[in-house]
């Protein structure tokens, strides 16, 4: 039987014009016989402060809004303004997705399903017994979740903010129990690195308006593996000069694809081609030069 409800979705964030997930979505709909539209609200562009998260969600929701993304800077604040949050999302602290149901709303968080569906395709034997993490924010927090639930041993988490970094250990650390989460300063990042597997990146440098390395390109050994989240663009500076060096790596790109595949699961009711939507993603990245030719390499 043919969905025929015509489904109305947002993109929520600061700078979020140029997102590939609209489009992704849409060509996923089209492939399915779905009526299906998917826009971007740029809070930028709009002029509206992130702050006023709840009324842009009242917006949406009275023009008829099915669901909405929710992106930076907003996946954490979004919280206070829903009427139910699934259990994996509230104990991360962090919503991505909202539908908009008779119920209310509720929210849930596909970023970390995504990054763990991305990690186990992308790099499906690495070791992951000590991971070092930069970044504890939203995102991060998500990913750390994930890296945890798939059995990490020790997860040390590096941010600017100790207090913030400290934050999120302790909530991962009562949550996960038999693992020991700890933190450590930038300027211990080589000390920590030493005895780790794998380092992820959860932090903005790298993007195309945050250009940069979030790290000494020495401390980059041939024996780490190197995942990051940010996918504009998709060959990061830090994965460009982790392959220099002899790195496996893992770009951004498969999180975005995997989080759109659960997050169009919970939209529609009606599971995506995860294939079809990576086999998309990777024509939009090719038609767009900011971010780059592959998904991983």
């Amino acid at each position: 039987m043919i969905d025929s409800h015509p489904y109305l979705v947002g993109l929520i964030g600061t700078g979020v014009l140029p997102s590939l997930t609209p489009p992704m979505h849409m060509a996923e709909a089209r492939a399915l016989g779905l009526s299906y539209v998917y826009r971007p609200i740029d809070l930028t562009a709009l002029g509206v402060d992130p702050s006023r998260i709840g009324e842009v969600l009242a917006w949406a929701e009275r023009l008829g809004y099915d669901a909405v993304n929710v992106t930076h800077p907003c996946k954490q604040s979004v919280l206070a303004h829903l009427d139910r949050v699934d259990p994996v999302a509230a104990a991360l602290g962090a919503v991505n997705t909202v539908l908009f149901t008779p119920g209310g709303r509720v929210g849930y968080n596909t970023d970390t399903t995504g990054f763990a569906a991305a990690f186990a395709e992308g790099l499906p034997d690495a070791e992951t017994r000590h991971v070092v993490q930069l970044g504890a924010g939203g995102a991060g927090s998500a990913v750390a979740d994930a890296l945890l639930r798939q059995g990490t041993e020790r997860l040390s988490i590096v941010d600017l903010d100790p207090a913030r970094a400290g934050a999120l250990a302790a909530d991962l650390g009562a949550r996960h129990p038999l693992a020991v989460v700890d933190t450590a300063r930038p300027t211990d990042l080589a000390a920590v690195l030493a005895t780790a597997d794998g380092l992820v990146h959860c932090t903005p440098v790298g993007m195309a308006e945050h250009p940069g390395l979030p790290l000494d390109a020495t401390l980059l050994r041939p024996e780490l593996w190197i995942a990051d989240i940010v996918y504009r663009p998709l060959d990061t500076e830090l994965l460009v000069t982790a392959r220099e060096r002899g790195c496996r790596t893992l770009s951004g790109g498969r999180m975005a694809v995997h989080q759109a595949v659960d997050a169009f699961a919970l939209i529609t009711g009606t599971r995506p081609d995860p294939d079809r939507m990576t086999a998309h993603f990777r024509q939009l990245v090719l038609a767009d030069s900011s971010v780059g030719p592959a998904l991983t390499r």
